[in-house]
């Protein structure tokens, strides 16, 4: 049985990826986990591969949906992120990589491209 916290972040990532190939992109995966971290949905735009986070709040206070995505879950992400290139694309060179997140406040999507970078 999922609990009702888990069922809002399931609906947050299937509308934030509705959302996301109504403005363009492809999914590719979505809730891939890794011992280090988890990434929420795997997309490509164009020739870009997009690690997205998806959050959800119900209101603004304590910072938010997109404050929520702090260094510490940006390394995470990050270290999912390669933990998944390095399974596709083994040696190989990787393609170019971005880091979005989509944040739900008060039901509304708002997409930050590029939020933070990899390094």
């Amino acid at each position: 049985m999922v609990a009702p916290r888990q069922r809002e972040g399931f609906d947050a990532e299937a509308r934030a990826q509705a959302w996301l190939a109504g403005h363009g992109l492809v999914a590719v995966e979505r809730n891939v986990r890794f011992k280090g971290g988890e990434i929420d949905l795997v997309m490509r735009d164009g020739a870009h591969w997009v690690f997205v986070e998806v959050r959800a709040r119900r209101d603004a206070r304590f910072g938010g949906a997109a404050a929520s995505v702090d260094a510490r879950k940006q390394r995470r992400v990050v270290i999912a992120a390669q933990l998944y290139l390095l399974r596709r694309f083994g040696q190989r060179a990787w393609p170019p990589c971005r880091f979005d997140v989509v944040a739900f406040e008060a039901g509304e999507p708002r997409w930050i491209r590029a939020a933070f970078d990899g390094a």
